[in-house]
């Protein structure tokens, strides 16, 4: 347990106004500072790990989380996994050498 939690504290969270794109990990776009959310609808919370990789996104509408990214990267530093949740929703990309995913 304490391992994940410092793992937690090495992460930094950041807030995005939308992103761009259809590759993974998403584009975040629009940065917000944590004091501009109370009047926000809908955006974008992230986390980023030391090396400054994304390793969550969440879209927010109205307090309650609509979708969820999970990323894991490969030693190369490459995207090797996503995990994309929409409600009950889950759907896991394997991703290749070069980050992008794998057709089955």
């Amino acid at each position: 347990m304490s391992d994940n939690k410092e793992a937690r504290n090495e992460e930094e969270c950041r807030y995005f106004l939308s992103y761009s794109g259809v590759r993974l990990p998403l584009k975040l776009l629009g940065p917000l500072e944590a004091s501009e959310l109370k009047n926000r609808n809908t955006y974008f919370r992230a986390t980023y790990d030391a090396e400054g990789k994304i390793v969550s996104c969440e879209k927010l509408v109205y307090g309650e989380v609509e979708l969820r990214h999970d990323y894991s990267y490969g030693a190369d530093g490459a995207l090797a996994r996503a995990r994309i949740a929409m409600g009950e929703d889950v759907s896991e990309i394997d991703c290749g050498a070069d980050g992008a995913p794998l057709r089955s």
